[in-house]
């Protein structure tokens, strides 16, 4: 597609996801600055040929077209939006905010009201993929809003997406559906977690196990993934414990506000906050197999 003679895109938030997407808009030739309180993260973009860093949109210069935000949680992004020295004060005429936490509805709808009561316009645009798929410009975006908004952010979604899903034009709906994404995600770690704690338990050599479930039916994206870094005994956190707590309790919250049971998320809740309560909420989620005692599981990196 064309893209509008110095369309200007901000990333807020370097993580594993923020990171990738920012060299996705790189290498799609938009003028990309990056935000991340971590210094050794702007190093890292800046290397990569950003425009600009900074540890607050106040260390940049000029107005963007688009902002993406990629932080942990739907407070950490109204804070970074509409805080002292937020991004909304730096949103160019026509541009758009696109808000890719993980948020209940309640919080996207909220943030999305604010925002449109100042003239701007916001996606609500969960995404997925982890880090590879965002480092490839592969995510999956889950997104709602208005049309304008998926105008003014096509460039990026172009950038940043394999696949983008117009779920509806109301602000809400994009968060609606990761939430329920991460009700299987979350689940099919524990599981997964459970049948290897299981294996071990049983005495069954655990990568024996694991070539076994990635080559027949009981495999999941999730198992394949995750399932690796207990194999390795390596649970330096691509997404950590702490994450999962943090979003199936979105989901608990959202069944309860919706009267709807939910009794396989709520025991994977259960497992990741016990998890995170021995003290292994900083590790990498599938870490939750820690929670099974009397098991030896193979040692690598903490």
């Amino acid at each position: 597609m064309s893209v509008p003679s110095r369309y200007r895109v901000c990333v807020v938030g370097l993580g594993s996801m923020g990171m990738g997407a920012a060299l996705s808009c790189l290498r799609a030739g938009l003028a990309t600055s990056g935000i991340d309180l971590d210094a050794g993260r702007r190093d890292a973009f800046a290397a990569q040929g950003a425009e600009g860093v900074a540890d607050g949109v106040a260390g940049l210069g000029g107005d963007f077209d688009a902002v993406i935000v990629l932080v942990v949680n739907g407070a950490q992004a109204r804070q970074v939006i509409l805080g002292q020295g937020g991004v909304a004060d730096r949103i160019a005429p026509g541009g758009a905010i696109m808000v890719s936490c993980t948020q209940s509805a309640d919080d996207a709808r909220a943030l999305g009201a604010d925002l449109a009561a100042r003239g701007i316009l916001m996606l609500d645009a969960p995404v997925s993929g982890g880090a590879a798929k965002a480092a490839q410009g592969a995510m999956t975006v889950m997104a709602s809003g208005p049309d304008a908004a998926f105008d003014a952010l096509a460039p990026v979604l172009e950038a940043v997406a394999a696949k983008t899903y117009r779920i509806g034009s109301e602000i809400g709906q994009g968060a609606t559906v990761k939430v329920i994404h991460q009700l299987l995600a979350g689940v099919h770690i524990a599981v997964g977690a459970e049948a290897m704690a299981l294996a071990a338990r049983a005495g069954i050599p655990l990568d024996t196990m694991y070539d076994v479930v990635t080559n027949a039916a009981g495999n999941s994206w999730m198992f394949e993934n995750r399932m690796k870094h207990v194999v390795d005994g390596d649970y330096t956190p691509t997404s950590a414990v702490d994450i999962f707590v943090k979003d199936l309790g979105l989901v608990t919250e959202t069944g309860r506000a919706l009267g709807f049971p939910l009794p396989l998320a709520s025991t994977a809740f259960a497992m990741f906050q016990q998890a995170s309560n021995m003290g292994h909420g900083r590790e990498d989620d599938s870490a939750v197999i820690k929670t099974f005692s009397g098991i030896t599981l193979p040692e690598g990196k903490a």
